[in-house]
Order: C-alpha cells, then structure tokens, then sequence
C-alpha cells in the first residue's frame, strides 16, 4: 500500500530528531569529524551548533504537531525524553562489574534504539488499529536498534577511520566502556581500573584497544548483536507475509553486515 502522508512525516520527524542528537553529541564530545567530514561545531563553533541542534528539534516539534494526533505526539516525544536521560547516563559509570552491562544496555536503549522503536510504533498506529501490531513494531524497532548500537561499538574497533568516517577507537577516548571493552574485561580484570578512570591515562586507550582485540569482545558483541537481530525477525515474523515484512526482514541482515 502507499504511505500516508503522516506516515512519511513520522520518517521526516524521526531523521530530523536524530540528526539534533549527532550535531548536539558531536558538541559534547568535541567531535571534529561526523561521516567523513567536519562537524558543525568545528565549522560554527559550540554555541551556534548548540543552536542549531535546537533549531532541527523544534522545527521536528512543529511537524509532529501538525500530524494532530495526540497518541503520535505522546510516542515521539518520548524519543526526546530517552536521548537526554541515555546521554546523562553515558556520562556515568557504574562501579559494580554485574550493574555494568545492564548499565550499557539501558543507555544504548535510550540513546539509540529508542527513536527506532517509537518511530516503528508510531507509524504502525497510524496504519493499523491493533495495539498488538503497535507492539510487534514497536519489539522490532528496539531489537534492530540495539543490534545496530552493538555494530557500531564493534566497528569502532575492526574499522579504519577512512572507511568509518570518523576516527578509530573514538568511544576509548571519550571514556567510553562499550561491549567490546565489557566483554574483554572478563578476560583481562585489569581493564577494571582503566574503565573506572575513563581511560584518561596516558597509554590507557592504547592499552585497552590491544586487550580488546587479544580477548573474545568484538566476537561476543556481533554474537549479541546476532541475538538481538534474531529476536526482531521473530517479532516481525509474527505479522502476515509480505514484500514489506520481507524487507523488514532483511533490513535485520544488513545492521549485521554493514561495515561503516
């Protein structure tokens, strides 16, 4: 069938909130490359691309709020809500090596698959009156979304910075524990103290990369990301055969596979 005219525009919001996001992360991480070229703070500076991150967000808000459902505004905002509590959380670490992963997982939720759920769900109201369709939608946005977080935290580590589009190992030194790092401290307990201290010691993001690269970390994070992409296709599943259904699918392949 076509896509209605507010389907597409739930596209439009969705791309326009996550673009805010990367121009407003790239101002917190003092980031000087996005996809291969420079940043919007390294171009503007901090407060104009503050302002613009703010700029891309309301005129998302004016969008959603011409749709006129009070449903769709509800779920999208949410997306708004989870980015700000995901990015507070990533500024924290948990002590505590069992708390540190549920940590991780939570914070990749919010700061990634979050937007991919609620938007998934957000166009299934629009399209369909069955909450059990909205849910199906709403499980395989947020499994695909985890998946690709996952891949993207492997890449930073098996990719170059040419084929990236930003610089490699860029999560080490920002002191960031991803699933990589989480895997291979149960390998190497000495990363403990580092992932503590952020990484902020000369030699420390060296360090780290080797270990993760000598333990298991990259392969145990693409086989979660594998579990994650397999629980998407079975939420999916659930709905009736369709071209669609099938690129939905597939799609799920493609977060595995992709390489940049």
């Amino acid at each position: 069938r076509e896509v209605q005219a507010s389907q597409r525009s739930v596209a439009i919001i969705a791309e326009m909130i996550h673009t805010a996001s990367l121009v407003h992360d790239d101002v917190i991480d003092d980031a000087n490359s996005r996809r291969g070229k420079m940043t919007v703070n390294q171009i503007w500076g901090e407060r104009k691309a503050v302002l613009a991150g703010d700029f891309i967000l309301s005129a998302a808000s004016v969008a959603l709020a011409r749709i006129g459902n009070t449903t769709i505004i509800s779920v999208l905002t949410q997306v708004i809500e989870d980015l700000v509590r995901g990015e507070f959380l990533q500024l924290g670490s948990k002590e505590n090596e069992n708390e540190r992963f549920a940590h991780y997982l939570e914070k990749t939720f919010k700061k990634t698959a979050s937007l991919i759920a609620n938007s998934c769900k957000a166009v299934s109201i629009l399209g369909c009156p069955d909450p059990k369709v909205h849910e199906i939608a709403y499980q395989y946005g947020k499994n695909v979304g985890i998946a690709f977080q996952l891949i993207d935290d492997v890449l930073d580590f098996t990719s170059c910075a040419d084929h990236l589009g930003k610089p490699a190992a860029a999560d080490l030194k920002l002191g960031l524990a991803t699933g990589p790092v989480l895997f291979a401290c149960r390998q190497f307990p000495e990363m403990n103290a580092m992932i503590m201290r952020r990484f902020s010691k000369p030699g420390d993001v060296e360090r780290a990369r080797k270990y993760v690269l000598q333990s298991d970390g990259v392969q145990q994070t693409t086989y979660l990301a594998q579990r994650y992409c397999h629980e998407a296709t079975r939420e999916i599943s659930k709905l009736r055969p369709s071209p669609e259904r099938e690129a939905l699918i597939q799609l799920t392949e493609m977060v595995l596979t992709r390489d940049k």
